[in-house]
C-alpha cells in the first residue's frame, strides 16, 4: 500500500497571505482541479507539520475552515476527508496538455526577465482585466 499523501502542502512566506489560508487555497484548487476526490483523506496534523514549517493549531485552523465550508469533514481519530466534488468539467488528459503548455509559457515569461512575482502580477491582471490590459492609451 502507497502511503504517500494525496497533497503536498508548500507555504510562500514573502506571498504576504496567511498559512492557514495557503493551506485552505491548496485543497480548494486540488478540489478544483480533480487531484483531490470525494473520500479522500487528507495528511494528518502530524504529517503537515512534518512537510511544512507550520504550528499544528494554525493546520487545526486550515481544516477547521474548510469544514466549516463545507469541503472536507473531519472524522475525530479517523482523519480529515474530502466532501467536495471538483466542479472543472477539464478531464485529465486537458489538465496535462495546459499544464505542459503553461510550462512552456512559464519558461517564455522568465526568459522575458519576469521573476515570479511578475509572473504572478501579470495573471492576475489578464484574468481579471481581460486581454487588453495592456493596451495602449488612445
Amino acid at each position: 500500500m502507497d502511503d504517500a499523501p494525496l497533497i503536498r502542502f508548500r507555504l510562500d512566506p514573502r506571498s504576504g497571505v496567511a498559512p492557514y489560508r495557503q493551506l485552505v487555497d491548496q485543497v480548494r484548487h486540488a478540489v478544483s482541479l480533480g487531484l483531490l476526490h470525494p473520500g479522500d483523506q487528507l495528511p494528518s496534523v502530524r504529517d503537515v507539520v512534518g512537510q511544512v514549517p507550520i504550528n499544528p493549531n494554525t493546520v487545526h485552523r486550515a481544516y477547521r475552515d474548510l469544514e466549516q465550508a463545507g469541503a472536507v469533514v473531519g472524522r475525530p481519530g479517523v482523519g480529515t476527508f474530502v466532501v467536495a466534488a471538483a466542479l472543472s468539467a477539464a478531464t485529465p488528459e486537458h489538465l496535462k496538455e495546459l499544464s505542459a503548455e503553461l510550462r512552456w509559457w512559464l519558461d517564455k515569461a522568465r526568459g522575458a526577465g519576469l521573476d515570479e512575482e511578475g509572473i504572478s502580477a501579470l495573471i492576475d491582471a489578464t484574468l481579471h482585466a481581460g486581454p487588453d490590459v495592456f493596451s495602449a492609451a488612445p
